[in-house]
């Protein structure tokens, strides 16, 4: 049983930072989706997919994982960075 922690990347399509500082712990895919025969749905029986737990830092995150012999791994958030322009530069 494998898993991954990373931190929530900001949602390209808003400005609000909210729930960018969680940490999330996701548990990765035990098998291969497959499409329903009646709907064509993908689903699968692997329903640890579905289980994505919150921590407010990766810390809490790797111990909770430590304490239930959950093989996790940190992906860690590359710093942000601003590019500061002004509206007159597009006339540049």
């Amino acid at each position: 049983m494998s898993a991954r922690i990373y931190q929530r990347p900001k949602n390209a399509m808003q400005s609000g930072k909210a729930l960018l500082d969680q940490w999330v712990l996701e548990f990765q895919p035990a098998e291969a989706k497959k499409p329903d025969p009646l709907m064509g749905w993908a689903g699968s029986g692997d329903m640890k997919q579905q289980l994505q737990l919150r921590f407010n830092s990766a810390d809490e995150a790797k111990a909770y994982a430590t304490r239930y012999g959950i093989d996790a791994e940190i992906h860690a958030t590359p710093p942000r960075r601003l590019k500061i322009q002004a509206y007159a530069d597009n006339f540049r």
